[in-house]
């Protein structure tokens, strides 16, 4: 396995002493444990042909990897249930083949289209138990895979643009009903999942720092399932996101009022799921400016963190307009993602890993929103 710049980790994946949980209860465990203080994992979504994150590949983490100099420590995919139920077994087999761990979205989506409200995976229907022969069967495979994963529930569930905001499950009720049901719906999969023995599983609640709609009801805070059901927090953080986007925020302005929010709601540990802006004159400045913060410890709970690295053509106003975010698309962004990852000693990557389960060793706020809107196009399908 190829090595990497400094700053490399050799992760423990199943051996005594691995975590806390280990520790405790003197077993052997397999969950991805905290980084030393003042160290960050750092992971990436690659990139997919089809807009929806199932099809990433291989050869596109390795063009990720030879642009910064180092290899992630997870690697996003997505789980759409429309393509199947099972544990995506092929995918996350390649990314630990790879040197990385899978970071799973369980997106129970019953079409490409992202419909809203879901006509089948509904909050209710989760909760009415009617995935429940499914939900065991895919942590029956994620225990069976034996090593870390990372998964989540819900992305981004207080943005409108995903049928598990309460936008779209009132069900005759209330908005505050609808809320709730999501959080049972993610304790109903994390108990499932305790149940069926999946402690491989490291589970995050993902949120994005705006809610949208603006209301009460739909603050993130309402969403968390609460420090029972829950190992790490996480935040979608952008600045401008496609060509016709007037915004421009900035990564510190945006983190400031989300990591308030977060380590106000929790102590759980923080990572930033996503961050990215798009390729224009101010991307360079934007990404050095987060990546300088980030590593800086402005924000003392935060991790990791995760580029997206993706290009798609979701412009609502400018069709065909390229939205680009890879780091092998530009110059000027791949030499400061090697400056303050790819070279950072503080930034961990992975030196080795196993291609199957076994041990390795190891190295070690305000209730009211700022005024801003801002397009969510870019975790959404291309129009078709």
């Amino acid at each position: 396995m190829r090595p990497v710049a400094g700053g490399s980790l050799l992760l423990l994946l199943a051996a005594p002493g691995w975590c806390a949980e280990a520790r405790a209860s003197g077993q052997p465990a397999s969950k991805l444990a905290e980084p030393p203080a003042g160290h960050f994992y750092h992971g990436v979504y690659p990139g997919s042909a089809d807009g929806m994150g199932s099809d990433s590949s291989p050869a596109e983490v390795r063009i990720y990897e030879r642009v910064i100099g180092k290899r992630p420590t997870w690697v996003y995919v997505c789980h759409n249930w429309y393509e199947g139920a099972a544990f995506p077994a092929r995918q996350a087999e390649w990314i630990r083949a790879s040197g990385s761990i899978p970071y799973i979205r369980l997106m129970l989506l019953s079409g490409p289209e992202i419909p809203r409200p879901d006509p089948v995976y509904s909050l209710a229907n989760i909760n009415r138990g009617r995935f429940d022969g499914e939900l065991r069967e895919w942590m029956r495979g994620a225990k069976l895979f034996g090593t870390p994963v990372l998964a989540e529930y819900g992305v981004e569930a207080n943005g409108q643009w995903f049928p598990w905001n309460g936008l779209w499950n009132r069900e005759g009720g209330s908005y505050q009903d609808a809320v709730g049901r999501f959080r049972d719906a993610y304790r109903r999969i994390v108990r499932i999942a305790r149940e069926e023995g999946a402690d491989n599983v490291r589970w995050v609640f993902h949120a994005d720092p705006w809610d949208e709609p603006v209301a009460d009801w739909n603050r993130l805070e309402n969403y968390y399932p609460g420090d029972e059901w829950i190992d790490w927090v996480g935040v979608s953080v952008y600045g401008r996101q496609v060509p016709s986007d007037p915004y421009y925020p900035t990564f510190r302005w945006q983190m400031d009022w989300v990591y308030g929010r977060l380590t106000k709601l929790t102590s759980k540990p923080v990572i930033v799921c996503e961050f990215g802006t798009i390729a224009g004159p101010r991307q360079a400045k934007w990404a050095r400016a987060a990546l300088a913060d980030l590593t800086s410890g402005r924000w003392p709970r935060v991790i990791g963190f995760a580029w997206w690295n993706a290009a798609f053509k979701n412009d609502p106003v400018r069709r065909g307009a390229r939205s680009d975010m890879r780091v092998q698309d530009s110059p000027a962004l791949a030499s400061i993602l090697r400056t303050y990852v790819g070279r950072n000693s503080q930034v961990l990557g992975l030196t080795q890993t196993a291609a199957r389960p076994g041990p390795v060793t190891a190295s070690s706020l305000s209730p009211n929103h700022p005024p801003l809107r801002r397009s969510r196009t870019a975790l959404r399908p291309a129009p078709r």
